[in-house]
């Protein structure tokens, strides 16, 4: 069986597995325990978004600090060892009160931290530059795959059970992540360490702009959003959990189609991507009714669906093999800094300026960077070449 077989089959049976049960579970835990801390501990929204930096506070310390300095045989065992870690720690949420919930929050975070990055290189493993990216976009589209039906499942639970309940119910992704970890594969990498450059290649700039253009507004409305739609529109717990299935569904449905048709010009698609997320936001800022901000999330879905298999091409198109787990490691990291700023942050804005006027504000944030990245776009595609 040739490699590109070999490859597929193990991006089916191995990454894509792992992959929707982390980022299901993950998820779930961004989602609910907003609604668990504000409903039941009686949280403000300050304290929110400060409870949600804490777990991407984590992820950083794990991913940039830990993750990217290990060499590819610690960094199986600490990856093990964090899925294991997980798989204990996301039932344990059942049991939180508002004191422990702080510390489960940075622990959660700090086991993410030390799986996600690698999951992401495992997936950009092969050398074919064409293979490498249809992988990549697999391993984004099983993403948004546990990002529809994770919300639907917890919808359905929601039904039946109070939101504690979720907790334990999830307890499986959790298992499931643990027993697969043996599986995943670490790269062949070379004794001494490489000193990559990351912040100085212009391909690894796009990659940040890119991705911080819509890691800003989808921190928040990971947050944010299910509060936002209860409050303003007195819906059910499940009905705030299951509107973030829309906005999956059109994210699903993006990557679905990347995978199908691999992206060759990073800036017309750049591009597109950004000026729908400040189209999106917009639209969610003026709606009057359910219908009109369900129809916002389908519209910010599809940018979410490009923007971060888009992110991963570029660096993959601009790092040599045995520069990416540095290169994802660092980027993983700084996008973690991002959300650490932007949940607190736009938590006091929420109490300063209510939740409907935070989408307005962060449309400008991103157009800058939309003007940023246009900049290194054409230095990026130089080095491309040499790349591949």
């Amino acid at each position: 069986m040739h490699q590109k077989s070999i490859t597929f089959l193990y991006a089916i049976s191995v990454i894509v597995p792992i992959t929707f049960a982390i980022r299901a579970s993950n998820n779930m835990l961004a989602t609910t325990v907003p609604l668990l801390v504000k409903y039941y501990f009686n949280f403000n929204s300050a304290e929110v978004g400060l409870l949600s930096a804490l777990s991407s506070l984590g992820s950083l310390i794990a991913s940039g600090l830990l993750n990217s300095r290990l060499n590819a045989v610690t960094r199986r065992r600490a990856f093990i060892g964090s899925s294991l870690a997980y798989a204990v720690i996301l039932p344990t949420y059942y049991l939180a009160g508002p004191v422990t919930i702080w510390a489960l929050s940075a622990l959660s975070g700090l086991s993410l931290g030390l799986i996600m990055p690698n999951i992401i290189t495992a997936a950009g493993l092969v050398n074919d530059k064409k293979s490498r990216e249809r992988i990549l976009a697999i391993y984004t589209t099983a993403l948004s795959l546990s990002l529809i039906l994770g919300p639907l499942i917890e919808t359905a639970m929601l039904s039946t059970v109070t939101i504690p309940w979720v907790f334990l119910l999830f307890a499986p992704f959790g298992i499931i992540a643990a027993i697969l970890s043996f599986l995943l594969k670490f790269p062949d990498e070379r004794k001494t360490p490489v000193k990559v450059r990351v912040y100085h290649n212009p391909g690894f700039r796009v990659a940040i702009y890119n991705n911080t253009a819509y890691s800003i507004p989808f921190a928040f409305i990971v947050v944010f959003a299910g509060i936002y739609a209860k409050t303003q529109f007195n819906v059910s717990f499940a009905v705030a959990t299951g509107l973030y299935s829309l906005f999956y569904t059109t994210s699903f449905i993006s990557r679905l189609f990347l995978s199908i048709r691999p992206v060759e010009k990073i800036r017309t698609i750049t591009a597109f991507s950004i000026l729908l997320t400040a189209l999106g936001l917009l639209m969610a800022t003026l709606t009057k009714n359910l219908m009109l901000f369900m129809a916002s999330l389908l519209i910010l879905g599809v940018p979410h669906g490009l923007t971060y298999p888009v992110s991963l091409i570029s660096i993959s198109r601009s790092f040599k093999s045995e520069e990416r787990n540095v290169a994802n490691s660092q980027f993983y990291a700084f996008m973690t800094m991002v959300t650490i700023a932007v949940m607190p942050l736009t938590g006091l804005l929420a109490q300063a300026v209510g939740l409907k006027n935070v989408f307005a504000l962060l449309v400008p944030f991103v157009l800058f960077l939309f003007v940023l990245m246009r900049r290194d776009i054409t230095s990026m595609e130089k080095i491309t070449a040499e790349v591949s």
